[in-house]
């Protein structure tokens, strides 16, 4: 068998190591892959797939990207869900010759890319955070620790085994690690999160704790608050995690937080998909409510203000000081203006430290923190200028010094790093050029010597020409042959007649040849770029040095200024859509007065406007709400659901008044869905999210719920809607908007004290109805369905059918009104008006059934006998009748 070429056996070394990742294997310009990792990459990333040599007597498939444009086809596998190792050379020709070697360079993975590792502005939404997530256990408690590479952020939290689904519906993270042996629930499998197996070693809360305390530098995590064994095991997995995929080139993480859900309202995940917090339905950001209020201007107020929607507080006095800062910002409306026209051009600090902590970054990540510095300088010194006058009328707002200080904290910082960078920089430091002219004397020396080489090369060129009379006499440069002299040809005879010329190649078209002279210049000039080039990477250094030491005043900084983003951004919004500031209280109330849907209003042209509605829970908790479809029914509930949120956020809300008692739990259950990858149908789903609901809501709870019942049989969907109406209103005593077709369900107003009825206004006009949105007191009578199927669009003779069967169920003059012995125990199945009817004594209708002859009736004749009975029940004065009577 032929043994593998040594290029070949180095990648089939480097690739046994890293078996669950695509190898990106270095070679020149290209990163290369081979075997199945070439297959997986051409069909994913659309590439051409070729081949080099064989293994076995087979060919070996292989396909390679540009190393100047990886970035792009690392976003595609990664979304796709691929671990992806990246091989480089880590030595140069003069290491290797050192040490005598022979064959190809030595390589190794210097990174693993993974759906939660990146850092890479390319590979990231700006805008979201992208969580790596770990899985602890110890016995029988579980916890879930989160961080951000990109941004430093360290999270560890305690939970139930049911609240598992909850916390990671929250985070929303790019990728779950967890213990080989653990078996995911079933709800996980159905989940876009990548989730990654590891080793169980890797959880083991001692060596846990010993991690972290070797990261930190700290003799004991003791000062950084208490961590169960399962919060250090989820910790420990975590910076594990991160040593093995950044290969010990670890970035910096804030310290670790412990942090308690007891501080934030829950919303379980069917809510979040249901309300459409962060995305749509269809996965869409563009009509989720976090697009809708999103007027932040930089990518680190967009990450906090998607943070603190999926998480809003259940703190009174948490949520006033973030409203504090809001109101300050309303009231001071033209310093608002000033602050956002520079967070506008503000670039994203916490990135690029976070980028030149790993040492990824580039001369670009420092001149965006000395940027960032400066912009948040002026910031900081426009908001004094104001808050000194206090023209505004408001004081200033407890928190608003401190982020000043954070933000001029680490200002002196710009003084070191802007003078040092030249206007247009590089990508990478490798590439050079990045450090401004006159900054360092030695360094101009060497680029003038650098210079003055590149110009007695061109001036070389000139001289060769006219001494062989080759007006095409070039010299060019290349990887491999370096500088040379290229000539077509048909005139490397006249070369070869000249001593001086060395022939180095031929190819098709032309010949090349090199000179002692040419070769000593080319020398002196690489010798002289390369000490350029060293030296300005030892400059580079030292300043990524002096950022690294003012890391943790940079990310106060960063995180201050993204605070101020959201706050002028709520400020703006609020103006802007004509919102108020909420009361929040303690007792569970909800009085809204005159709210509007934060997302549909503003879709809606200028001759549109949105119908406001009150929403007072204050009296009666629990609101019963019945009219068509196509009234509006499901947008006001979740419009007073989606202030609930934005109240606890710290956000102005779309009311004209709105006092809001703090919400612990949010539930809504509106819409349908199937899940059939798990066996589930619409109506299992809908059964599955009701017992959630029902489970776990407390009387400081808010519940939205939409058609519970509709997925089954009439009276099977009327009878649950039933039970779970007076279960929250007696067992959960919650706070409930409940949307119903049951029209029966209104008569429950009598036997449950806080149920309120209230209906969607229609009216009928020229045979069809105009929907007007406005919520009122009191019962709809009617669905209105036949006229919103006409609105759909049914055929003709579809609808007049459908009107004839209502019409005759309405009037009884079919046997699937009669509704037996429950109509008899429970009048809310009286299709009649309960106001005429008057009971007939048992006796009288006794005995005209005892005179009956069924058998001898003919279909009609007991038809009639029903009609006559019926009407015998109402009207005691009309004649008894009797078998075979006729109208």
């Amino acid at each position: 068998m032929k043994a593998p070429t040594p290029m070949m056996a180095q990648y089939l070394r480097v690739k046994e190591s890293h078996p669950d990742s695509l190898l990106f294997y270095r070679m020149g310009d290209f990163y290369e892959m081979f075997f199945d990792d070439a297959e997986i990459a051409a069909k994913q990333l659309g590439i051409t797939l070729t081949k080099r040599g064989s293994k076995d007597g087979l060919d070996v498939p292989m396909c390679g990207v540009p190393v100047h444009s990886v970035d792009g086809y690392l976003a595609k596998l990664i979304r796709a869900g691929h671990r992806v190792a990246v091989c480089e050379q880590t030595e140069d020709p003069q290491e290797q010759k050192q040490r005598g070697g022979k064959g190809p360079l030595k390589r190794d993975v210097v990174r693993v890319l993974t759906p939660g590792t990146l850092t890479e502005d390319e590979l990231l939404p700006a805008r979201a955070h992208n969580y790596l997530v770990a899985l602890g256990r110890a016995e029988t408690q579980l916890a879930l620790a989160w961080a951000d590479m990109s941004t430093g952020d360290f999270l560890v939290q305690e939970m139930a085994d049911d609240g598992l689904e909850t916390l990671l519906a929250r985070l929303d993270p790019a990728e779950l690690i967890y213990p080989q042996g653990f078996d995911l629930p079933d709800w996980f499998q159905a989940g876009q999160i990548c989730a990654t197996e590891q080793a169980a070693s890797l959880f083991d809360s001692t060596r846990a704790r010993q991690a972290l305390e070797r990261f930190y530098q700290v003799a004991s995590l003791d000062g950084m608050g208490h961590f169960s064994r399962a919060m250090l095991s989820a910790s420990g997995a975590l910076l594990g995690y991160l040593e093995a995929t950044q290969v010990g080139n670890m970035p910096r993480l804030l310290p670790l937080t412990a942090v308690s859900d007891a501080g934030f309202m829950e919303i379980d995940p069917a809510t979040r998909r249901s309300l459409e917090l962060s995305r749509t339905l269809t996965g869409e950001r563009r009509g989720s409510l976090l697009h809708a209020v999103d007027r932040t201007l930089t990518a680190a107020g967009g990450r906090l203000l998607g943070e603190r929607l999926a998480a809003p507080l259940f703190d009174v006095a948490a949520i006033e000081s973030r409203l504090d800062l809001v109101s300050w910002f309303l009231a001071e409306a033209a310093c608002g203006d000033k602050v956002r026209s520079q967070l506008r051009i503000q670039p994203d600090i916490e990135r690029a430290l976070s980028r030149l902590s790993l040492g990824h970054g580039g001369p670009r990540d420092l001149a965006n923190i000395s940027n960032g510095l400066d912009g948040a300088g002026e910031i900081a010194a426009q908001i004094k200028v104001v808050a000194a006058k206090g023209m505004g009328g408001l004081a200033l707002p407890d928190g608003l010094p401190d982020c000043l200080d954070m933000m001029l904290c680490p200002r002196g910082l710009s003084d070191e790093v802007t003078p040092a960078l030249a206007d247009e920089l590089p990508l990478l430091a490798r590439d050079g050029g990045f450090i401004r002219q006159g900054y360092d004397l030695a360094l101009d020396d060497l680029r003038g010597l650098r210079d003055e080489s590149r110009r007695l090369i061109v001036a070389l060129q000139s001289r060769y020409a006219d001494e062989t009379g080759i007006a095409s006499l070039k010299i060019k440069h290349n990887n491999v042959l370096g500088y040379h002299i290229d000539v077509r040809s048909n005139h490397a005879g006249k070369l070869m007649d000249h001593e001086i010329f060395i022939h180095r190649q031929t190819t098709a078209q032309a010949m090349r040849f090199t000179t002692t002279e040419l070769a000593q210049m080319e020398r002196d000039m690489a010798s002289a770029a390369d000490r350029a080039l060293a030296l300005e990477l030892e400059i580079f250094d030292r300043l990524r040095s002096l950022v690294l030491q003012a890391a943790h005043d940079l990310g106060n900084a960063a995180r201050a200024l993204a605070e101020i983003d959201v706050a002028t951004a709520a400020a703006q919004l609020a103006i802007a859509n004509h919102y108020c500031r909420p009361q929040l209280v303690a007792e569970p109330v909800l009085n809204i007065t005159k709210g509007r849907h934060p997302v549909i209003e503003p879709m809606l042209d200028s001759q549109t406007p949105f119908i406001a509605n009150d929403c007072n829970l204050d009296d009666g908790r629990l609101w019963l709400l019945t009219g068509p479809n196509m009234a509006g029914k499901s947008t006001f509930l979740r419009q007073n659901a989606h202030i609930a949120i934005m109240a606890q956020v710290g956000l102005y809300v779309p009311a004209e008044t709105a006092v809001i008692g703090l919400v612990d739990r949010l539930f809504s259950r509106v819409g349908a869905a199937d899940d059939l990858a798990r066996g589930r149908s619409t109506f299992m789903v809908e059964m599955v999210e009701t017992a959630a609901i029902l489970n776990r809501a407390t009387n400081r709870s808010l519940v939205i719920l939409d058609e519970i019942g509709r997925g089954t049989a009439t009276y099977d969907g009327l009878a649950i809607a039933w039970s779970t109406l007076e279960y929250l209103h007696d067992a959960s005593a919650c706070r409930t908007l409940f949307a119903t077709h049951y029209h029966e369900l209104t008569h429950l107003k009598k036997t449950l004290g806080q149920l309120r009825c209230h209906a969607m206004q229609v009216r009928e006009w020229q045979g069809s109805i105009v929907f007007l949105h406005q919520v009122v007191a009191g019962s709809a009578d009617r669905s209105y369905g036949v006229h919103v199927a006409r609105l759909a669009g049914l055929p003709a003779a579809v609808l007049g059918r459908a009107e004839t069967i209502l019409g005759e169920l309405e009037t009884g003059q079919h046997g699937a009104v009669d509704t037996g012995m429950m109509a008899d125990n429970l009048p809310l199945f009286d299709y009649q008006s309960t106001a005429l009817a008057t009971p007939v004594a048992p006796d009288e209708i006794g005995a005209v059934l005892d005179d009956m002859q069924p058998d001898s009736l003919t279909p009609r004749e007991a038809l009639d006998m029903l009609y006559r009975l019926k009407a015998l029940r109402h009207d005691p004065a009309s004649p008894p009748p009797r078998p075979g009577d006729k109208e």
